[in-house]
């Protein structure tokens, strides 16, 4: 004899007058109780691109100009390097970071 699953009896998904209505009823709620999760599968999103944020840095000249002058030797944009560079540095003091705790 193979046993029986023991499907539970889910709940109807309300509608939500406003994105943050939405948000405020997850913090709440079990999601295992309005969806059935054993079949649901990974999935990847590879054209979402992250939220930017535009803001003021004041720097140096010199400094502007040695960027402008290394990202035109590697054939990319200047913010797009500078991007790059804080990115690799964060990294860097993140796992310097891990290693010291």
């Amino acid at each position: 004899m193979s046993p029986k699953k023991n499907k539970k009896r889910l709940k109807s998904l309300p509608t939500f007058p406003s994105e943050s209505d939405e948000r405020d009823f997850w913090k709440k709620e079990d999601s295992t109780e309005y969806f059935d999760w054993s079949n649901a599968r990974r999935v990847g999103f590879p054209n979402l691109k992250p939220s930017t944020r535009t803001i003021s840095l004041r720097l140096p000249v010199p400094m502007i100009q040695r960027l402008k002058l290394l990202a035109n030797q590697r054939d990319v944009p200047y913010q797009s390097l500078l991007k790059m560079l804080l990115a690799e540095r964060l990294e860097l003091e993140n796992r310097r970071k891990l290693r010291t705790s």
